[in-house]
């Protein structure tokens, strides 16, 4: 402990302790638990729904709750959340949800709004997973992420794309049973 009191902690990786999005009655769309923090989904929900009420209504970008650092934002229905323990630097939670937003925005066709999510759920559940794995930032960069999980930087349809990876694979193929 040091003069005043305060415990100083160990530097960690593990920085993330959940990433949530709610719709605008504060349901869960898709939600990530890193910790034991909130062990039970009733915790989970309960906890959701709290912070839902003290967010919704503010401009505000960060929240201080349940001794915890909350980042948020809201975009047409939806509301994206990542929660840090008390002494997270607000700006590492801040480059999650940024990266989150603009990654599903471009995977959503910046169409970032409930129906479209819950039509791409799989890949809303992807992007998150290369962001945060169990609790450590992986990426930060939305281009890399988008990349990760084969959405095209470029806006050419999902469905051309994996014909187009499906015949260069084959292409592949071919070339090297005829070379040998």
């Amino acid at each position: 402990m040091d003069p005043a009191g305060q415990l100083f902690q160990e530097p960690s990786l593990y920085t993330v302790k959940a990433v949530f999005i709610l719709d605008n009655d504060g349901q869960r769309l898709l939600a990530k638990y890193y910790d034991d923090t909130f062990p039970s989904m009733k915790e989970q929900k309960a906890f959701e729904k709290n912070v839902f009420n003290k967010t919704h209504k503010t401009d505000s970008e960060i929240a201080f709750l349940e001794g915890l650092t909350i980042v948020y934002k809201s975009s047409i229905d939806l509301f994206f959340y990542v929660v840090g323990s008390s002494h997270e630097n607000e700006l590492m939670l801040m480059a999650v949800l940024t990266c989150l937003f603009d990654s599903l925005n471009h995977m959503l066709r910046k169409n970032v709004e409930k129906r479209s999510l819950l039509d791409n759920m799989d890949g809303a559940f992807l992007v998150v997973d290369e962001i945060v794995d169990g609790g450590v930032i992986l990426e930060s960069d939305p281009q890399q992420v988008i990349q990760n999980v084969n959405f095209r930087v470029d806006d050419s349809p999902l469905s051309e794309q994996s014909v187009a990876q499906v015949l260069q694979s084959a292409k592949e193929q071919i070339k090297w049973s005829l070379l040998k």
